[in-house]
């Protein structure tokens, strides 16, 4: 009835979308997904993804970060486990320890951490 390509193009459309944690909204929990995250709420809690999160301006984290990549604008108490680049923004403030790949800060941004910078963070 369906046909390989379509089940498939389907699937990856999936994994593709951005999952969205709005402005007001509050999450307290791990959270687990192979999406990427846009953050402007505030999470209570673990997030794990291979892809890559955007915290935004109004956005909180207290909790570990594992993915591949992260942007964050807003604010990150915990421990950051990257496997490539982490982007601190001017308005960013980062309490806590860090592990990655590369690192690329703006001026600006508060930064308060352990840094350890990693061919790869994966094992980490």
């Amino acid at each position: 009835m369906f046909s390989e390509k379509k089940t498939g193009r389907m699937a990856a459309d999936l994994n593709a979308q951005q999952n969205t944690i709005a402005r007001g909204t509050v999450i307290t929990g791990d959270i687990i997904s192979e999406g990427d995250f846009r953050i402007e709420g505030t999470v209570q809690g673990n997030i794990e993804t291979p892809g890559k999160v955007v915290l935004g301006k109004t956005g909180i984290i207290n909790g570990t970060l594992k993915s591949a990549n992260a942007d964050i604008e807003g604010k990150f108490t915990g421990k950051l486990v990257l496997s490539d680049t982490l982007s601190l923004r001017s308005s960013t403030h980062v309490d806590g320890e860090v592990i990655a790949s590369k690192l690329a800060v703006e001026p600006g941004a508060n930064f308060n951490a352990t840094c350890s910078m990693k061919g790869s963070a994966k094992n980490a």
